[in-house]
């Protein structure tokens, strides 16, 4: 029997070089890492399909070992991994996987890391300081990952260090949405919208902007006789008689936003709420953000959190519809920065 002759596109008038007509279609795999697999299969569900299955194992010397059960040959698949504790174990583990992938034929790998790893190491403060957010994006690179996305990156910069495209989502729809419906009338006349340090002042002044209240900033002042401690918090703008909300992108041991916190009743505010992103909540942060200072702590899920971390004034929120659009943007070729108004 004659085999079929392949169609040959000489489409030579439009600039087109020759070549064979494939059959084959792009086709969207979402696999995950050990640390989040609820966030993992939220996504999944989120974008109509399912995790695939992987093959996961620790040995006793505390190598990782990774495999994909079903053939990935030819897919553009996104690898969800976030990492909260143990960083460097769900960061082993993630170079595995995407060499894993690599070798698996997958035709793209994205790697979705809601929280990135070491990314308050992103400059050098003093001499002889790694960079390791530079590091750890080589090392990404270098294992075979094609592409980046994440979510609130502590320093935009981190965007430079990897060489592809970086795909930098933003939780304040999420957040924000949040406010909207939950805060009240009166809440919203007498509210304002404070950054807890300099660090912070450009996202909370876009957060001024959208919720249409005005930005306090509060300074951080240290004492000279005592080394290495804060001791005077200075407040730029009014919050007596307030309702104020604390915007940062995450929490680890809480130390900051309580002392902000504290600084603010201290100068009359009404109440204060805390948003954020990312929820390290490294101890003691969970038994600190019950402070008699803070009313509500709103947090995402982008790192996971055990039961005994959370507490009745403490509102998750689901990352996983945004990532899930985000993915799906970058599979059809869409743009991601329009899920933004234009600032991703």
């Amino acid at each position: 029997m004659a085999r079929k002759k392949k169609t040959v596109d000489l489409d030579r008038d439009n600039g087109i070089a020759p070549g064979l007509v494939a059959k084959t279609k792009k086709r969207l795999v979402v696999a995950g890492g050990r640390s989040h697999p609820e966030l993992t299969a939220a996504v999944a569900n989120a974008l109509g399909t399912e995790v695939v299955p992987t093959e996961h194992r620790t040995f006793a010397s505390g190598e990782i070992y990774a495999r994909f059960e079903v053939s990935i040959r030819g897919c553009d698949l996104f690898l969800i991994q976030t990492f909260g504790e143990p960083v460097n174990e769900w960061l082993m583990e993630t170079l595995i996987m995407i060499d894993a992938a690599k070798r698996a034929s997958a035709k793209r790998i994205t790697v979705v890391a809601p929280y990135y790893p070491y990314s308050r190491q992103d400059k050098k403060g003093r001499g002889r300081e790694p960079i390791s957010a530079r590091l750890v994006a080589d090392l990404l690179k270098t294992a075979g990952a094609d592409r980046v996305m994440s979510v609130d990156l502590h320093a935009a910069q981190i965007q430079g260090f990897f060489d592809g495209p970086v795909d930098h989502l933003f939780a304040k729809p999420v957040l924000m949405d949040y406010f909207q419906r939950t805060l009240s009338p009166e809440d919203r006349k007498i509210l304002t919208v404070v950054s807890p340090d300099m660090g912070r002042v450009r996202v909370a002044d876009t957060w001024s902007d959208s919720l249409g209240a005005p930005l306090a900033i509060i300074h951080k002042r240290r004492d000279p006789k005592v080394a290495n401690q804060v001791s005077v918090h200075e407040i730029v703008g009014t919050v007596e008689g307030r309702t104020c909300l604390l915007v940062d992108d995450m929490i680890d041991t809480g130390g900051t936003i309580v002392k902000a916190a504290q600084a603010l009743k201290a100068n009359g505010a009404h109440r204060v709420i805390v948003a954020a992103t990312h929820a390290i909540f490294s101890d003691p942060a969970s038994e600190r953000l019950q402070d008699a200072s803070i009313d509500e702590v709103v947090i995402t899920d982008t790192i996971p959190l055990t039961e005994s971390r959370r507490w009745d004034k403490l509102t998750i929120l689901p990352i996983a519809p945004l990532l899930a659009r985000a993915i799906h943007e970058v599979f059809e070729d869409g743009s991601v920065t329009s899920m933004f108004g234009g600032d991703a």
